[in-house]
């Protein structure tokens, strides 16, 4: 019996799918995640990214040589999706970064948590905001895409409205950084509006000018896809900036 059209039809977006590349940069982006392997990627933790760039270049080669044993050990690729086990140190890109506009995708669990490092500094953050009685305490309970490691008073540490897709779905990021300030969009909805990141590392020091993009891990499985970055010139910067009062 031969196969309907609609059988025919449905067997090919299937296939088209399943083999699918990446997906091509929007106009002005290209690709941190190649949607093949780990080139351009090591792995960091919690760091102040101001000691470990002050290290003479061959220490600097070795600090970074040494860490793709970890990295290799929890991070996969499988279908065009980057793969963390829940632990391990966080994916870090070889370039730095000033000003820029990021956007991506990512998947994760319950009881998990993780979070995107701009210039290696903590963090947009990635809640499980279903867990009662788990996180909640912290403001997990409030959704994701606030500078959570702000300080309490800080008005971009918790989004401004829940965002959050059901776990199993996509979420999608985008965050746009101009000199300390930062503005963020999960799903299509603004949760953090033109706010000022602190430095974790250093409160009264200011935002390093450049640093990497980081991508955490903590306590369950998160993908990540369509990793695309576009670098923010100067005058874009700052009407950016402008904008929020500097």
């Amino acid at each position: 019996m031969k196969p309907s059209p609609i059988s025919l039809l449905f067997f090919i977006v299937l296939v088209s799918r399943l083999f699918a590349g990446p997906a091509e940069p929007p106009e002005g982006f290209v690709a941190l995640f190649n949607g093949r392997d780990l080139s351009g990627w090591w792995g960091a933790k919690t760091e102040d990214p101001a000691k470990w760039m002050a290290l003479p270049a061959g220490k600097l080669e070795e600090k970074k040589t040494q860490s793709l044993v970890d990295i290799r050990q929890h991070w996969t690729v499988e279908n065009g999706e980057l793969v963390n086990d829940g632990h391990g140190l966080f994916l870090t890109s070889e370039k730095d970064f000033a000003d820029f506009e990021l956007r991506l995708e990512y998947k994760t669990v319950a009881k998990a948590d993780s979070g995107v490092y701009l210039r290696g500094c903590p963090q947009v953050q990635i809640w499980d905001y279903t867990e009662e009685g788990g996180k909640w305490e912290i403001g997990a309970d409030k959704g994701s895409g606030g500078l959570w490691n702000n300080s309490g008073k800080s008005p971009a540490k918790d989004p401004l409205v829940l965002a959050d897709k059901p776990f199993g779905e996509w979420n999608s990021l985008r965050i746009l950084m101009a000199g300390e300030i930062v503005t963020v969009y999960l799903n299509g909805k603004l949760v953090v509006d033109h706010g000022r990141m602190e430095n974790f590392f250093d409160r009264k020091g200011g935002m390093p000018e450049k640093g990497p993009i980081q991508l955490q891990t903590h306590g369950g499985e998160i993908r990540w896809r369509n990793v695309f970055i576009r670098e923010i010139e100067a005058e874009e910067s700052a009407k950016i900036q402008a904008k929020a009062g500097c």
